[in-house]
């Protein structure tokens, strides 16, 4: 059995209009899957799910300006493999690689995004049903094994 720590995450950020949920989710995904610094890196795997959370607008009010930023968030849970990590360097891994491919990818949206762990209740209670499922591609098949788990 691989040893592994269960983070679960919320990710938050301000995307351009045009962007793609779905590309986004994919993105995150990607992202996670080596985290760590060069040389002493480690594999991870992120599961979870993607979905808008933007502003409520009322039938009389006019749709969004075609320019205004769109904000998504990601609920899940991240697998971090091999033993010695702990959930803060687990995050703070995984928020300074989710800010890299969120900047090369979309640019200098005026936020860097937004990771946080957060209670294992919380990814359950607060997942909307619509969200689109994401989850990285390719790793070691215990870390996926022990993350679906949580789900």
């Amino acid at each position: 059995m691989l040893d592994a720590l269960i983070v679960p995450l919320f990710v938050t950020t301000d995307l351009p209009p045009q962007a793609e949920l779905a590309e986004f989710g994919e993105l995150l995904a990607e992202s996670a899957r080596v985290l760590g610094r060069e040389g002493a890196g480690y594999e991870a795997f992120l599961v979870g799910k993607v979905f808008w959370l933007d502003r409520p607008v009322l039938p009389e009010q006019r749709p969004a300006a075609e320019t205004e930023l769109r904000f998504a968030g990601m609920l899940g849970y991240l697998a971090a493999s091999g033993p010695g990590h702990t959930s803060h360097d687990v995050v703070r891994d995984v928020r300074r690689a989710i800010g890299e491919a969120v900047a090369g990818r979309y640019g200098d949206v005026g936020v860097v995004p937004a990771v946080f762990a957060i209670r294992d209740q919380d990814v359950r209670e607060r997942t909307p049903e619509s969200a689109v499922t994401i989850d990285t591609g390719d790793v070691t098949p215990e870390l996926v094994t022990a993350t679906r788990s949580y789900l």
